[in-house]
């Protein structure tokens, strides 16, 4: 899942950057409404969620809010302020903000509201993906081959859900990137190719059958 941040406390954003990063999520973070308002809606389709602070130069996170929304940008918003008032959080979930979190907070917490936020409706998204025979837990963060349990790396698993959420189809190399990885990565870096690498020896070790494919010139596809 990808991530932006939108603060502008620069050590909280890169505290933030850190956690969240050492718990799996790529992160983009800025520091402007204005910003934050444009990249969100070019970047919509790569972007899962925002946490937004409501004090910012530019815009303010409650124009940001309804710029987005005006606009049919449907990502879920998380305001993180420090502002406890309770005409702020109405004001926020009035202007589109999906869940309200004041400063300061337990980290866990804004884990679990991040966590509640990207849960898809159970009829739209399983609780568990299954390919051909092979099947991973997003809850659990577990996958097995047949009767097989793999263990994958926080990346390797972010890597192996993407593919199977879009099984059959051919995913460019700039397309994983932008998915998993932050918008300053090296998009020249080999980093896809020696992830997908790692992640086929351990999907295939012991079996005839490849189920991660390279589609030359063009990316990597898993078998549907």
């Amino acid at each position: 899942m990808r991530l932006l941040v939108v603060e502008d406390d620069a050590g909280l954003a890169g505290a933030l950057q850190r956690g969240l990063s050492y718990e799996g999520y790529a992160v983009d973070c800025v520091g402007d409404g204005c910003q934050a308002a444009t990249q969100a809606e070019v970047h919509r389709g790569d972007y899962d969620l925002v946490i937004l602070d409501l004090m910012l130069p530019g815009l303010s996170g409650l124009e940001v809010c309804r710029r987005l929304r005006d606009r049919q940008v449907s990502l879920p918003i998380l305001v993180l302020t420090a502002r406890d008032a309770t005409e702020d959080k109405v004001d926020a979930l009035d202007a589109g903000a999906d869940d309200y979190l004041v400063k300061p907070f337990a980290f866990a917490e804004l884990l679990a509201r991040i966590r509640t936020l990207l849960r898809r409706p159970p009829d739209l998204l399983p609780p568990r993906l299954v390919v051909r025979d092979l099947t991973l837990d997003p809850a659990t963060r577990r996958v097995w081959r047949r009767d097989t349990e793999i263990a994958l790396t926080t990346k390797e698993f972010a890597l192996l859900e993407l593919f199977m959420r879009n099984a059959g189809q051919v995913l460019e190399r700039e397309q994983i990137l932008a998915h998993l990885w932050d918008i300053g990565f090296d998009s020249f870096s080999n980093v896809v190719d020696v992830h997908v690498k790692n992640l086929r020896k351990k999907l295939d070790r012991g079996r005839q059958e490849r189920l991660l494919v390279t589609v030359r010139g063009v990316g990597y596809q898993l078998k549907a």
